[in-house]
């Protein structure tokens, strides 16, 4: 009885050996067939590529996968797979990029068929390549619909209007040929880019007539405003502001091009206007950000260290000093009042070693019955200066927390007000050692 339980073991182990050599066709690597049924020449940029393959074994290995793949030169710019688990014929689609200043030239296209044993075979083409030559573009605004951008040279685009001085919309260039895509370029990091819908601002100096263009192959547009500032180009942070960050001397004469002066709030603390239309830089030398803000149109100033906002150093009373809270703004505190958001942080104006000043005029910058703001050593909520100022001024005190302000808050003495179209000029100093002494001084 054993002796038969153990040979039918053995044919039982023998029969389940071969049936799995037989399903594996004995472990051998096979080789994959394929046959295109595309013949593949040209396309677009921006195509999605149609094919057709029929696929097999000749040593009837089941199949894996079929992968289409597209280089630019060296470089794997798109690809598609398809699980292929029968013999037959298989249809996709590969889209071809479409990327800023690329010309036309020759791209590769590779196909490969895999079996399950990891076997493979390669066919490659060359696909020449064109950018499209749109007819059109559409620019899609809310402010004025559709606008057609005609074609007036080559990858140039343009549509002329009667604007207002900021156009915000998005580009749309329309699909081309069978397997054509519809490709947006709208605003992203700062630029003009492909695979977007957000708005890009065209802004012009003033409104009227004007052209606003574009071009599909560098991704170039108009109009945008060309800023400079103490002969630096300023940067685009968003459709309101514009900024250069750089090293200004005390007393030196700066010029700016393209911004209109005589429309912007220039804060005396930082400015002085020259009859010239030139400014005359009135803080410590020095490394500062100058952004120009067209919501408010003015010319907003932090100090800064390395890129980054300065912080104070209150051992000798140099770095910057920040000012949050209510009751005080810049240009005007009724339609941009600082408030307790630190990214709305007002900086003074170190004036001379170790000593800062801020200069509002009553009913315009700062309330003339109320304020509840605070020094702070960072455009952040770090405010050691808070305990170690004091101030001698018979209409602004201190707060310690129980005179009606939190502690290094300032308030306006009961009783008092400031006098609406005065000019009150604050000045904090360590002058004297690392005590803060704030006085107030009426003009």
């Amino acid at each position: 009885m054993k002796t038969l339980k153990y040979t039918l073991s053995i044919l039982f182990g023998l029969l389940l050996t071969t049936s799995c050599s037989n399903n594996d066709n004995n472990d051998a690597p096979g080789k994959p067939i394929m046959t295109s049924e595309t013949t593949f020449s040209s396309a677009m940029f921006g195509d999605s590529l149609a094919f057709k393959t029929k696929v097999s074994d000749e040593g009837n290995i089941p199949l894996s996968t079929l992968k289409a793949q597209l280089y630019f030169g060296d470089e794997l710019v798109s690809s598609t797979t398809i699980r292929t688990k029968n013999y037959q014929e298989y249809a996709g689609k590969i889209y071809i990029p479409f990327y800023k200043s690329i010309p036309n030239g020759t791209a590769t296209l590779k196909f490969v068929l895999q079996n399950i044993h990891f076997t493979k075979v390669e066919q490659t083409y060359s696909l020449a390549l064109t950018r499209p030559d749109y007819d059109h573009l559409t620019l899609v605004t809310d402010q004025y619909g559709n606008l057609t951008m005609n074609r007036v040279g080559l990858n140039q685009y343009s549509v002329t209007g009667d604007f207002d001085m900021k156009v915000k919309g998005y580009i749309q260039a329309p699909a081309m040929g069978s397997n054509g895509n519809v490709i947006n370029f709208g605003w992203e990091d700062k630029a003009i880019t492909q695979g977007s819908t957000s708005p890009i601002t065209f802004t012009n100096t003033r409104a009227g007539q004007y052209t606003i263009t574009f071009n599909t192959l560098t991704y170039e547009g108009s109009p945008f405003l060309n800023l400079k500032f103490d002969g630096q180009a300023m940067t685009m942070a968003d459709e309101n502001n514009y900024y250069v960050d750089k090293t200004f001397t005390q007393g030196q004469t700066i010029s700016t091009d393209g911004i209109d002066l005589s429309s912007i709030w220039i804060d005396p603390d930082f400015f002085k206007l020259n009859n010239d239309g030139t400014l005359t830089f009135v803080p410590v030398t020095g490394e500062y950000k100058v952004t120009l803000n067209y919501q408010y149109n003015y010319l907003r100033v932090e100090a800064m260290k390395n890129g980054s906002p300065a912080s104070l150093n209150t051992a000798d009373g140099s770095g910057a000093i920040w000012i949050i809270g209510e009751g005080c703004g810049k240009p005007s505190v009724t339609s941009n009042q600082v408030g307790w958001n630190t990214d709305n942080a007002l900086c003074m104006a170190q004036v001379s070693p170790a000593v800062y000043q801020a200069t509002f005029v009553a009913g315009q910058q700062i309330a003339t019955d109320a304020i509840n703001f605070k020094f702070f050593d960072e455009k952040g909520w770090t405010s050691n200066i808070s305990s170690i100022i004091s101030t001698t001024s018979d209409v602004i005190f201190v707060g310690d927390g129980n005179n009606g302000r939190d502690s290094g808050n300032l308030g306006i003495v009961t009783g008092k007000t400031l006098t609406s179209g005065k000019t009150y000029v604050f000045t904090v100093s360590f002058a004297a050692g690392p005590k803060a002494v704030l006085t107030v001084t009426e003009k």
